[in-house]
């Protein structure tokens, strides 16, 4: 039997996950992105030209917009945006990659889409 529109449409698929960050002093909740979020994540990756910008640019605070995109509270609600991103930044790397791999694998976002995106 095949999925309806209304089945696929009503299906809660946003995976989430807690994860503990010592160096904050608990646990945050990550969920993977939804594909319009993902798209505009990978958009600002991207030249108007829609090529990847340089490794440089395209990687300049990733982290932190990763993370940033997939740090929600209970609700879904994201915790960070605006100019707190760039302060999300400014904490542990350590924190951050362990934030952000798990971002990365609930999102479906791998290495290899990070390098097509940057064109390396």
């Amino acid at each position: 039997m095949y999925l309806s529109a209304d089945d696929i449409l009503n299906a809660d698929d946003l995976a989430r996950e807690d994860v503990s960050v010592p160096e904050w002093g608990g646990v945050v909740l990550v969920q993977g992105m939804t594909g319009t979020e993902r798209d505009r994540f990978e958009a600002a990756m991207m030249n108007s030209e829609m090529t990847g910008v340089s490794k440089d640019k395209a990687l300049d605070m990733y982290r932190a917009r990763l993370a940033s995109a997939c740090i929600v509270d209970e609700n879904g609600k994201r915790l960070f945006q605006g100019a707190a991103v760039k302060r999300l930044g400014e904490k542990s790397a350590q924190a951050l990659t362990r934030v952000v791999e798990v971002a990365s694998r609930l999102s479906g976002l791998t290495d290899e889409d990070v390098e097509e995106l940057t064109g390396n």
